[in-house]
Formats: structure tokens, C-alpha cells, sequence
């Protein structure tokens, strides 16, 4: 992807003048926060980039109401200072995924939104999509919108706000977005079991999350991958309960008495714990390598199964979050990243998609890098983008494959 002229509004009416012009004229524009994340989707060209870094700060927050609002440049750790000075936190645990890219810059709390970034926490507090209440963003015609509000409700008409979520920029300009936060989860402890294999891990960490626990994070690292975040004993399946300390340890006894068939276990203090999840969170055990790295989503007990099926004919290595149901995949073959084989994995298991988060800018140009839709949905998804990108000057061609051939 060529380095462009970058574009820095500093206010929303300036960004509505500048798509306006591009529109009219025909200028194509890849739509950027802090840069981190520039390195997924599909190759594709753009003549200018438009940058949100300048539309920085927080503009309204109130504890009490446990909302907060900021522009989209706004730096994810600014607002995360912000909501530990008053005991709370953006539930939805989102990730720092510049090991994974390799690109410099400063996460955006706008990318959070574009890309639905989500961490460890996703399997008892939902996604960044969930928490996300309310968006300001610039359309292809130049025109401002703004869209839900500041309670779950408040939503009329089309769902943009659900939209925007995971839709990379190419639905529009985020400008500023509204995320619903919750109190920090106080103290925290983990399980781990040592030794379980894949496929026990599964129905562990099932057994785990229907208890009455309160398990908060479900992770299960092979051997290997657990000497990189810093867990010796073999593989392990973590278990996470926060909480207050007292509460943490009559929950603990509960859970280890639900695991009856659990190998060797121990626990790790919260200083050890945080560290071991912000390993997970941040995908460190598979960051540096510029391997091909796959994000997959299924059903949680079909996890293990994709990952055995495409280890089985690609060499490589995967572990395990949400109690199983996202698998990170990382492939040593780098010549196409051995895409048919993954999907066809996952189609077997019962579905869900896959993403290939990394490769070599060939690869991903040669290669679906996100999962195809069924021709009724992506013609819905066209239609869609259309309606609020008419003249396609929005990271064009990034969420779709064209066949190999390089969009411009």
C-alpha cells in the first residue's frame, strides 16, 4: 500500500468540505485514525488519505451517567486514563494490535469502532460494537450525520451506529463516536489448568462458563504459545474471575469443584494475571513473525476441531479465546496463506468467518482476506454502501475481492 498525501481536518465541517470536493471530483481517499491498522484488508489504491488524528479529545463525559464521548482521533490510552481516574473502563477489553501489523502510530478510539476491535472480555461483556451507543460521521456526499445517542434505545430507523462497527471506513468518515463504560472489575485472579489438550480445554472451559462463577476471560494456550506469554507446566486453559478479593476466593474454590476432571492447575495473583491477558488480548505470542495470521470466529466447542483440520495440512500453530470460539491461527506457509483450506474448515464445523489479519501485501491481494458473503447478503452490503458512499471514494475495494485484480 503507497504512502499518500495525508489529509488532518481539524474540525468535522472541515472533513464534510474535503469529501464533498473528493466526491465531486472523483478523488478516491483511504480513511485513517492513527494509522496502526493500514496493513488489513485488500490492497487498494487512493489518491489522498484522510486522517482523523486531528479530531482529538473528549468531549463529553459524565461517571455518573457512565457514557463517554470523544472525537474519533481521540488516543485509546487518553481515553483509558480518563476512565481510571473514576474507577471505570470500556468493557469490551480492546486490543493494541501494532505487534501484529508492524505499524507505528497511536490507537484510535474511532478505529475501535471502524474495525469492532474486541478483547478477552467479549464472552461476558459483548464487543466494541455492543458498548458502542452513538456515531458522528461524514458521508460520501459531503453531508454530516450523526446517529443514536447516549442510551441503548435510542435507536430509529436504520442502525447506523451498528453499521459503522466493523465496517473499516468504507461506509464514511467517523468524526465521533459514544461508548457506554462500567466500573472497573476491582482485584483479579486465574485458573489455570495445566496440560489439557485442545480438545479437552473445549469442554473445560465450557464446564467453566456455566458455572455460576462469573468466569470473565476463557483462554486456552497450547505449550508453545504458553511459553510466550509466560506460563510454564505445558499448555494451559485460563480461567479469569475479577471482582473483590474475598469473592474471588470463595469463587475460585467453586470453580475448581465444577472441574472435577481438570489436570494440575494453579493461580495466578492479579499482578501475573493481567499480564498474561494483556498477552492474549494483545496477540503477543504470534506478534513480529510477518507470518499469515488468520482470525477465525466460530461456534466456541468448534474451535479446537478448525484449528486441528487446517493443522493437518498447513504448518503452523493457533490458540484459543472466548472460551474457544476465536482462534488465532498463524500459518508458516507464506505463499497464499492457504485460504481455500481454512475456509473450508470452518464451513465444515458449523460456520462463522475467518479474517486474514496478516500477509504479505501479494498474498492479501490474491486472496479473499475478509469472508465472502453469500451473493443475497452482499448485494444487500452493496446496496448499503452505495446509499451513503454513491461516488465509492471510501477506502475503495479494501472489504471486497476483485479477483486479483488491484483496485483502484
Amino acid at each position: 500500500m503507497a504512502d499518500r498525501e495525508i489529509i488532518a481536518p481539524a474540525s468535522e465541517a472541515e472533513a464534510a468540505d474535503i469529501i464533498r470536493e473528493a466526491a465531486a471530483s472523483g478523488t478516491t481517499l483511504e480513511i485513517a485514525g492513527g494509522g496502526t491498522k493500514r496493513g488489513i484488508g485488500q490492497p487498494f489504491e487512493a489518491d489522498r488519505t484522510l486522517s482523523s488524528a486531528a479530531l482529538s479529545g473528549i468531549t463529553e463525559y459524565n461517571p455518573a451517567e457512565l457514557v463517554l464521548t470523544a472525537r474519533a482521533g481521540t488516543p485509546v490510552a487518553e481515553i483509558e486514563a480518563a476512565l481510571g481516574e473514576n474507577g471505570q473502563m470500556l468493557a469490551f477489553e480492546p486490543g493494541d494490535w501494532r505487534g501484529l501489523t508492524g505499524m507505528d502510530g497511536t490507537p484510535t478510539v474511532g478505529a475501535l469502532a471502524a474495525a469492532n476491535i474486541s478483547g478477552p472480555r467479549r464472552i461476558s461483556a459483548g464487543a466494541a460494537r455492543d458498548a458502542l451507543l452513538g456515531v458522528r460521521f461524514v458521508n460520501g456526499r459531503g453531508e454530516i450525520v450523526k446517529n443514536g445517542g447516549k442510551v441503548m434505545k435510542n435507536v430509529t430507523g436504520l442502525d447506523l451506529v451498528k453499521l459503522m462497527a466493523g465496517s473499516w471506513g468504507t461506509l464514511g468518515f467517523l468524526t465521533e463516536v459514544s461508548f457506554k463504560v462500567l466500573p472497573r472489575t476491582g482485584t483479579e485472579e486465574t485458573l489455570v489448568i495445566h496440560g489439557a489438550t485442545d480438545g479437552e480445554a473445549a469442554n473445560l472451559m465450557a464446564a467453566a462458563l456455566g458455572t455460576s462463577t462469573e468466569v470473565s476471560g476463557a483462554a486456552h494456550l497450547p505449550e508453545g504459545v504458553a511459553k510466550r506469554v509466560g506460563l510454564d507446566g505445558g499448555a494451559a486453559t485460563l480461567l479469569r474471575l475479577e471482582g473483590f478479593a474475598e469473592s474471588i476466593a470463595v469463587r475460585l474454590d467453586r470453580l475448581r469443584a465444577a472441574l472435577p476432571g481438570a489436570p494440575g492447575t494453579s493461580v495466578l495473583d492479579e499482578a501475573r494475571s493481567r499480564s498474561a491477558w494483556k498477552r492474549v488480548r494483545d496477540v503477543e505470542p504470534f506478534a513480529g513473525t510477518g507470518r499469515p495470521l488468520w482470525k477465525v470466529s466460530v461456534a466456541p466447542m468448534a474451535g479446537h476441531d478448525v484449528a486441528a483440520m487446517v493443522l493437518r495440512e498447513v504448518q503452523g500453530e493457533a490458540f484459543f479465546d472466548w472460551q474457544g470460539g476465536l482462534v488465532w491461527l498463524q500459518l508458516d506457509d507464506g505463499n497464499d496463506a492457504a485460504p481455500a483450506i481454512v475456509r473450508e474448515a470452518v464451513a465444515k464445523c458449523g460456520g462463522g468467518h475467518a479474517t486474514l489479519v496478516r500477509a504479505p501485501e501479494a498474498v492479501r491481494a490474491s486472496v479473499p482476506v475478509f469472508q465472502p458473503q453469500p451473493v443475497p447478503v452482499a448485494a444487500l452490503s452493496e446496496r448499503v454502501r452505495a446509499a451513503l458512499d454513491p461516488a465509492g471514494i471510501f477506502n475503495p475495494g479494501r472489504m471486497v475481492w476483485n479477483g486479483g485484480r488491484k483496485a483502484a
